[in-house]
């Protein structure tokens, strides 16, 4: 019998963040065929500890862009408290370097520059694995792209546009760096900008879902 597989996210209050969830965990399990379920780590009444101890044998994949508090403690909590019957993986991070630049270039014409608009952490180890996704996005499309941050690290989104356009950039577009739809669009709005739709259940989320799903359950059953 298949493992199933524990999609972890943050939790939200936002329904568009709830209809992400239910279409990625659907996207996934017919990619792969298996039991899919979704683990919150924040907000929501059930949380992850919960809901591994409900599926029994899993693997939990962290569906996180970078590895901030709930990646490196709640997820570890959950695995230690199954008492050996959860495994986790690597979060998804930069593998969906790509789709954070399809979403961008569907938004229209880039501009001279970007600010790419990540939620935040202040585990400095999460903030630096925007750093560089920002500079691997500046890579690909050409032209600066400056990390701006909504919560708990800096520079914010303003200063993250005012630095630009002090570097003399003024057609600034903006990236998002978020998997779904969140109550955080609010700040993006504000700047008055082109902005880019979150990742949501892009092509290359689920493949990163699903190959880590498969690695996982190899290596457990070797």
């Amino acid at each position: 019998m298949s493992r199933t597989l524990v999609i972890a996210l943050h939790g939200t209050r936002h329904s568009g963040g709830k209809v992400f969830a239910e279409e990625l965990r659907v996207a996934v399990g017919e990619r792969l065929g298996v039991p899919v379920r979704i683990g919150w780590v924040d907000i929501e009444p059930e949380l992850l500890p919960e809901t591994v101890q409900q599926v029994g044998e899993c693997v939990i994949v962290p569906t996180f862009l970078a590895a901030g508090y709930h990646v490196a403690h709640d997820i570890n909590e959950a695995v230690l408290a199954s008492g050996g019957r959860a495994v986790t993986t690597s979060h998804v991070g930069r593998d969906v370097l790509a789709a954070i630049e399809d979403r961008l270039r569907a938004a229209g014409p880039i501009g001279d520059a970007v600010v790419m608009a990540a939620i935040g952490s202040k585990r400095p180890g999460a903030q630096a694995e925007v750093y560089a996704t920002a500079e691997l996005l500046s890579r690909r499309i050409g032209v600066p792209v400056r990390s701006g941050f909504i919560y708990a690290a800096s520079p914010s989104l303003a200063e993250a546009v005012e630095e630009l356009r002090g570097e003399g950039h003024h057609d600034l577009s903006v990236a998002t760096h978020a998997l779904a739809p969140g109550l955080y669009q609010q700040h993006i709005d504000a700047l008055g900008l082109r902005a880019a739709a979150p990742i949501g259940v892009h092509r290359l989320l689920v493949e990163a879902i699903a190959t880590r799903y498969l690695t996982a359950t190899l290596a457990a059953s070797a």
